[in-house]
């Protein structure tokens, strides 16, 4: 099989391609416009691979897309490019309705027009595989509540609201047109090679460079907390074996306070870098309490119940296995780190200091 993959250059799309080209014999089109986000050094391993193609293209771009449709013939498309940082969304929301509003419905109708004209086994097997989130849900203000696929939709942030937009776009094409996808909604993803404007990634950086570690409000927001490979997993059974207008929830189980995330971090780094940076005692003294953002959610978390019974899909990570293996690899990735870095984003991160 072959696989179109937008996104592909990002921090979920990346560990897709790894997956897929170190765990089966399928193929992969990896189409990624490259923005601050997007950076192949996340697919350097794999990235000489017969089954492998690159193709540096803007989802909105629907002239680009026929080609790479046509040249390509892909037999499913997995669909992860987006503008995905809140705190971005909202300082600059209109890129985020461009890319996962117009771009999602550009490559819906050039998909559409490709899968019509193939042939009747490859159209019947032809799948379009959105992926999404689980902040389309809004949030959770019952301790003991989780998000199911049969939550009403609830979003908060322009991020969120795009998100939630193009959800119910992929479905209309699916009802409307009869075009044959699936959609999953994650929980929060954490691991190797994460952009580092997300927590995690920030937070180790950050404290072995002895900068302050910033935490929004009182750190008490609720995520659940997902490793990127074990997702990676799961997107892939969706893809193969998932049932065509279907919705699956991915989570990890992993419900943490976001202060509990990042004294976590700091406890392992005392672990594994006790030579600490000048000036800094302890890794947890830099902990730096900021505003909070503007219509934070408190609390998400999956359940992630029919992905296990009807795909037979459980994580592999529990959080602590997870996030110890994540600040073991920031710890021996610097140099990709600093790559990384060497563009726009310099660890920036909204929020006044308290």
């Amino acid at each position: 099989m072959k696989i179109l993959i937008t996104g592909g250059a990002g921090f979920i799309g990346s560990a897709v391609i790894r997956h897929i080209i170190y765990n089966t014999t399928d193929s992969v089109v990896n189409v990624d416009k490259l923005t601050y986000a997007g950076n192949l050094e996340s697919l350097k391993a794999v990235a000489n691979s017969e089954r492998y193609v690159f193709e540096r293209v803007d989802i909105c771009d629907s002239a680009a897309l026929e080609r790479i449709f046509t040249e390509h013939q892909p037999d499913a498309v997995m669909h992860l490019a987006a503008e995905s940082h809140v705190d971005r969304s909202i300082d600059g929301p209109a890129a985020f309705i461009e890319t996962n509003i117009i771009g999602t419905y550009t490559l819906l109708e050039v998909a559409r027009k490709y899968w019509v004209q193939l042939g009747e086994n490859r159209k019947a097997n032809f799948r379009f595989h959105h992926i999404s989130t689980d902040e389309v849900y809004g949030d959770l203000d019952d301790t003991d509540a989780l998000f199911t696929e049969t939550t009403a939709y609830a979003p908060s942030s322009p991020y969120s609201a795009s998100k939630a937009s193009s959800d119910h776009l992929v479905r209309a094409w699916q009802r409307t047109y009869g075009l044959p996808t699936l959609v999953t909604n994650c929980s929060n993803n954490y691991g190797p090679y994460h952009f580092p404007e997300k927590l995690i990634p920030l937070m180790i950086l950050n404290a072995l460079d002895g900068k302050s570690l910033p935490v929004y409000g009182k750190g008490d927001q609720v995520r659940d907390w997902l490793f990127v490979e074990d997702h990676a997993r799961a997107l892939y059974k969706v893809i193969t074996e998932g049932k065509v207008g279907e919705t699956y929830n991915i989570g990890g189980h992993n419900e943490k306070q976001n202060i509990e995330v990042v004294s976590t971090i700091c406890r392992l780094l005392e672990e594994l870098v006790p030579n600490k940076p000048s000036g800094v005692s302890n890794y947890e003294d830099l902990i730096t309490y900021v505003i909070d953002r503007p219509g934070h959610d408190q609390r998400y978390a999956i359940d992630a119940t029919k992905i296990k019974d009807e795909l037979n899909w459980t994580p592999e990570e529990t959080f602590e296995t997870g996030i110890r293996k994540t600040v073991e690899w920031y710890i021996a990735n610097q140099e990709w780190c600093q790559h990384v870095q060497d563009g726009s984003y310099q660890r920036e991160r909204l929020g006044e200091i308290i």
